[in-house]
């Protein structure tokens, strides 16, 4: 029938509209973790530059402790994250 079409078609329409609104918070670094980009600690680029709070992933820590600062020539693989001066293990 006809009202059931309507219904259905106001159904559609609320599910799609989530499934947009859900992509669209996706495409954008609201609230997302992005994939860590790994480096070796030599090739990390300058605390300093790149700002306190700022992410990656090392595969050479000669340590895990952490927030201690990181130092290469390790096999550890740990995350690390700028505290605006350094990177630290964490």
């Amino acid at each position: 029938s006809r009202l059931y079409q309507e219904q259905f078609n106001n159904v559609l329409r609320l599910y799609f509209n989530r499934v947009q609104g859900i992509l669209s918070q996706l495409s954008t670094d609201s609230g997302i973790i992005p994939a860590l980009t790994v480096y070796t600690v030599v090739t990390l680029p300058s605390a300093v530059t790149l700002g306190a709070g700022t992410r990656a992933f090392v595969s050479d820590a000669n340590a895990t402790t952490f927030a201690s600062i990181v130092a290469g020539g390790g096999s550890n693989k740990v995350p690390v994250y700028s505290d605006g001066t350094n990177w630290r293990i964490g």
